[in-house]
């Protein structure tokens, strides 16, 4: 398997998952999950096809972790419309997941290499894949928090819902709350899913580089990533909490979460001196 093949992999995957979205708006389940699931397998082909090729796992590079991300903005994706039936997540989804497809298509970054000693750790592959899970999880909550906040029919005030700005509700209406609630679990699993990251992250390094943590840029702003999540819990979990605040809140954290990921490349204090700098 070659990059070359990779917009031929992309495109069939793209078509399938936009036949699923398209489905799941005409209320087509069964050609919903069909269509998205055959696109899945064959985004994942590619990736299992470069994990061959490459003769190690696609993951130390930028380029090749967006490969995952795409990936796991769908399987998350189908998983919310399975769970909770909302026509647009796949919609939102695709459209995501073309983003960073495009992205690896104009700046591929796959690197044909064999991976660096530190990073020959059982450790890695878990370390990765799991916060991949954990970063396309918490991406779907950010869209669900920005669906409320500026599509949805309610409007929030002061923490209370209004609709038609005319007529307010003490409580949330049950759709409503359901959809928070969506939004909610998502961040819970995510979050989860990013504390395992984080252990398996730091029993890597106490492998690789003798120690558990090194508060290098990459892992301070992990750290922070983690309690701006933990935060917004707490914050939701509060008997009075603004509901509004409660979704900035969330989407600040999805900030904090692509700075954690690749914004902190572009830091003065990373450049050369971080141990997460593994290829050029």
């Amino acid at each position: 398997m070659t990059w070359s093949s990779f917009i031929w992999f992309a495109l069939v995957a793209v078509l399938f998952w936009i036949t699923g979205a398209y489905a799941a708006w005409k209320d087509r389940t069964k050609m919903a999950y069909g269509a998205t699931l055959a696109g899945l397998l064959v985004f994942f082909s590619f990736i299992l096809g470069m994990w061959i090729s490459l003769e190690r796992p696609p993951l130390g590079t930028m380029g090749e972790t967006r490969l995952w991300y795409s990936f796991f903005l769908l399987l998350a994706g189908i998983i919310v419309y399975g769970r909770w039936k909302y026509k647009w997540i796949l919609s939102f989804s695709t459209l995501l997941a073309v983003v960073f497809i495009c992205v690896n298509l104009f700046k591929p970054e796959i690197h044909n290499k064999t991976l660096m000693p530190a990073l020959q750790s059982p450790w890695f592959a878990p370390h990765v894949i799991v916060y991949m899970f954990a970063y396309a999880l918490l991406g779907a909550a950010t869209v669900m928090a920005v669906y409320l906040l500026f599509f949805s029919q309610w409007t929030i005030k002061n923490g209370k819902l209004y609709k038609d700005n005319n007529f307010q509700f003490s409580t949330f209406n049950s759709q409503f709350s359901t959809e928070l609630a969506i939004t909610d679990n998502l961040v819970y699993v995510g979050l989860s899913f990013m504390t395992f990251g984080m252990l398996f992250g730091a029993l890597w390094a106490k492998e690789a580089w003798g120690h558990y943590w090194a508060w290098d840029p990459k892992e301070t702003w992990a750290a922070i990533t983690w309690f701006a999540y933990l935060a917004y819990i707490h914050y939701r979990l509060m008997p009075k909490h603004d509901v509004k605040n409660a979704l900035w809140m969330q989407l600040i954290s999805f900030v904090l979460l692509q700075m954690c990921w690749w914004g902190i490349n572009y830091l003065p204090s990373a450049q050369g001196t971080s141990v997460h700098t593994y290829m050029n």
